[in-house]
């Protein structure tokens, strides 16, 4: 599956908080066989919002969004989603049920708006929170809170679910600059994605769908690498 994420929140786009939920939902897709093929981080604004899910809707097999969602002025993305996808926001009724039945609240506790849902939207129950998620055709709408975001995942991480990818990873005393032409000559070789990241040492990984493969290629790099 082809996945792009669409993260929410000017406080996202100003630094004064880490995207931490793109990072972790990477990880997680990838896991899972997926590929997460585009990030975007878009503000606090409805039309924008929905313009960017639209085109992600239509060049993904599917779109994850989180942020913006709950009562307060700036959590615009339940709009958003309404706006793309030329329906109205109605208050969910089977998110209000859950809530009566499955929580210490009632929906006469919650603020106006907290379980509007896009007109023929699915909800996801939010077991940490209050604020419901929503499916609608191929997009999944969750909260920006990770707490909440890695919970309301958990309920339709099946979804994303693929062929595995194998992993290598090897550490190299050598400079970038150094292990780039050795590189270039695996990527002839094998059938894998090969990546190096420097740091302390440079980190060589090595990702592909066939683990023989993966093993023989880190293999073959091992002896031609200085190794840290």
């Amino acid at each position: 599956m082809n996945i792009e994420l669409v993260t929410i929140g000017d406080e996202l786009l100003r630094g004064w908080t880490i995207n931490s939920n793109a990072a972790w939902l990477g990880r997680e897709l990838s896991e899972r066989g997926a590929r997460v093929s585009r990030t975007t981080v878009v503000p606090d604004d409805v039309e924008e919002i929905a313009s960017v899910v639209v085109a992600a809707s239509e060049r993904a097999d599917a779109v994850i969004t989180t942020g913006g969602l709950g009562p307060t002025h700036d959590d615009r993305t339940m709009a958003a989603i309404a706006l793309a996808f030329e329906v109205e926001l109605v208050e969910h009724q089977e998110a209000a049920a859950w809530i009566d039945r499955e929580t210490k609240y009632s929906v006469a506790d919650l603020a106006p708006g907290t379980l509007d849902l896009p007109t023929g939207a699915g909800f996801i129950p939010n077991e940490v929170g209050l604020a419901p998620g929503a499916i609608i055709e191929n997009v999944y709408v969750l909260p920006g809170i990770p707490e909440e975001m890695e919970a309301m995942f958990g309920r339709i991480a099946d979804t994303f679910a693929g062929l595995p990818i194998h992993e290598a990873i090897i550490e190299v005393a050598q400079p970038e600059r150094e292990i780039a032409p050795i590189l270039t000559e695996a990527l002839e070789r094998f059938d894998l994605s090969i990546g190096s990241y420097p740091g302390r040492t440079v980190r060589v990984r090595l990702l592909g769908r066939d683990e023989d493969e993966v093993e023989t290629a880190a293999a073959w790099l091992r002896d031609r690498l200085e190794l840290a």
